[in-house]
């Protein structure tokens, strides 16, 4: 069985509900050396607090292409289908 793609939820955690795609906003920032742990392997889900107070879980892996020299830093959408399985992270401008 995979890993579920985002979870996410007031308490941290929700299970799929509806037929409907989720999208969640949120703001990170993550210096290149809190980065390396995640690149690393010794971190292997990232956690942040949506817009609307959900807190919402992704795998770091999903962030490697918005990595700088600075680290991840910015606005960002996580949209995943109803399984929690098939998700998209994108950056907002």
């Amino acid at each position: 069985m995979r890993p579920r793609a985002c979870v996410c939820g007031l308490a941290g955690v929700c299970w799929p509900g509806g037929d409907d795609v989720k999208r969640y906003v949120f703001q990170l920032s993550i210096s290149a050396d809190s980065y390396l742990d995640y690149y690393r392997g010794t971190v292997k889900y990232v956690i942040a607090r949506s817009t609307t107070g959900q807190n919402v879980q992704f795998p770091a892996g999903l962030l490697r292409q918005f990595v700088t020299d600075e680290g991840v830093h910015g606005r960002f959408a996580l949209t995943c289908d109803d399984a929690n399985e098939h998700s998209r992270l994108e950056r907002l401008e």
